[in-house]
């Protein structure tokens, strides 16, 4: 078994099914098959070697979906890249991965032909024609070969190395093999029941870990149909629900957030939608309970994983959100999980630990890095660096990153908690807490507030409507008004950044 041959088997099964639809481009499951494997002849063609790193910077799209599985068919190893970053990010990635070729849209072709410099990158294919000197068109690259690829892939070789989102320092590569990652897959089709010839929509980038693993991958195990979007637009999504009968749909808090801001939202037909589920970033129960009334269904999953488990870790199943609305959830399928003190031990319920990961999912290591690995895979289990508490019935509630942990006066306070409360006030479009020097409190509390459209912020006002709700040492002491907050790919707050911004602000 490989991640590969779970495409080649559905031409067998259901060939004329339709497999992918993206900006007007169709293709039926044996369509796809043959467009995977003129890539894939094609690559072996150019001298490409089973081993061999292969970036992926690239949008939504089918070609995308048809890099990656040529990429798995040969044995080389897909190394997707945020889109976003800049040349000098994308050369520490492509370095620090050994990749030897690039696959890009057009419009990152300035972007790749800066940051290869320097490193083993050999050659780029560019969708369409290219504009830089040295580049192969990806037409030009297809092979007349429609035939599976004559290369051994076994389910022990490895098939990609996801980057961390990197919120603080450089990324690190999260290495992983076909069999773990067929797992992730196996995971996330039980837990959330998902069955043969859904109809998902593809709205989050594909090279996060949770679009790519989770979803595509197991989609196209089970002969599902793929609704690709390049880029996400609230509007677009609805109708593409609504035309398209999706019956799945996975997205980062941020993109629900957007789709209540439409204004006729719920004139859109979404009776079609079987499973909603969400993650990447922490989502605020109210922002929860809004969705859940958008889409007129309860079947809500809140999975709350990372990177390095494939993404794997806890979910929260609809039953689940009836009663315990907020938390993280019970260990999914294939996986343990624990609240530790510092010395490894399990907390009592209601203490606050570092949540922790066993299972075959879990990366191999961190690409080329020994000492991170080591500091970060301990005794088999994958130490995360979040805080949570688990209560009584095994739930497990994420409160924070290490990093992100307040100390005010004294006292722990946890962004999330506040959050939470900050997305109930009705002016609140987006909020994140973080925490300042402060020559009395040690650090102060700080608010960093999105208002919704034609809303103002009375500062006084929302500390009043906290301080109902919170301890007085949570409330914010200082409160900043932006038009939006920085996050990565993921949807995460990218902290760090607003502390650096905040700290200038106050200077």
């Amino acid at each position: 078994m490989n991640i590969g041959s779970l495409l080649a088997q559905n031409v067998c099964k259901f060939p004329e099914l339709l497999a992918i639809e993206c900006e007007g481009r169709s293709y039926t499951y044996r369509q796809f098959n043959e467009e995977v494997n003129k890539l894939a002849n094609g690559l072996l063609q150019q001298g490409v070697k089973k081993g061999e790193k292969l970036a992926l910077m690239m949008k939504n799209s089918d070609h995308f979906v048809f890099t990656f599985f040529a990429a798995a068919k040969i044995g080389a190893i897909a190394v997707p890249v945020n889109f976003r970053l800049t040349a000098s990010e994308v050369h520490y990635i492509l370095d620090q991965s050994d990749t030897s070729l690039v696959v890009c849209d057009k419009e990152f072709e300035p972007t790749i032909a800066g940051a290869k410099l320097g490193t083993d990158v050999r050659f780029v294919i560019t969708i369409g024609e290219p504009d830089t000197t040295g580049h192969y068109s990806y037409e030009g690259i297809l092979s007349d070969n429609l035939a599976e690829p004559d290369v051994e892939v076994s389910e022990q070789d490895d098939l990609e190395i996801l980057y961390t989102s990197g919120t603080t320092g450089r990324p690190k590569g999260a290495l992983f093999d076909h069999s773990q990652i067929f797992k992730v897959g196996i995971a996330v089709v039980i837990n959330m029941g998902i069955r043969q010839h859904e109809r998902i929509l593809h709205l989050a980038p594909l090279f996060h870990s949770a679009q790519l693993n989770l979803f595509l991958i197991s989609g196209v195990a089970l002969g599902a149909t793929h609704i690709i979007h390049r880029d996400f637009h609230p509007v677009k999504t609805l109708q593409a629900i609504q035309e398209h009968k999706i019956t799945h749909l996975f997205a980062v808090p941020a993109m629900y957030n957007f789709l209540l801001q439409v204004p006729n939202a719920a004139d859109y037909d979404l009776s079609s939608i079987k499973r909603v589920g969400y993650g990447a970033a922490p989502m605020a129960p109210e922002l929860v309970k809004k969705s859940i009334q958008l889409f007129k269904t309860d079947q809500f999953y809140n999975l709350c994983g990372l990177t390095e488990a494939g993404p794997g870790g806890i979910l929260l199943d609809p039953e689940g959100h009836k009663r315990h609305l907020g938390k993280g959830g019970k260990p999914i399928f294939l996986t343990e999980t624990r609240v530790v003190n510092e010395e490894g031990n399990d907390v009592f319920p209601g203490v606050i630990g570092e949540f922790i990961v066993r299972s075959d999912m879990v990366m191999k290591e961190y690409y080329k890095k020994p000492e991170e690995t080591r500091n970060t895979l301990k005794n088999g289990w994958l130490y995360t660096g979040d805080l949570a508490t688990i209560d009584e019935e095994g739930y497990i509630t994420l409160v924070d990153r290490k990093k992100d942990m307040i100390i005010s006066g004294g006292e722990n306070v946890y962004s999330v908690e506040v959050e939470g409360v900050l997305f109930e006030h009705p002016n609140v479009l987006d909020a994140a807490i973080i925490g300042l020097p402060d020559e009395v409190w040690g650090e102060a509390v700080c608010a960093i507030i999105v208002p919704k459209e034609g809303a103002v912020i009375d500062e006084l006002e929302l500390k009043n409507f906290c301080r109902e709700k919170l301890a007085g040492y949570k409330v914010p002491r200082r409160i900043f008004i932006e038009e939006q907050l920085p996050r990565n790919a993921s949807g995460k707050v990218l902290k760090y950044q607003l502390r650096e911004k905040m700290r200038n602000v106050i200077i």
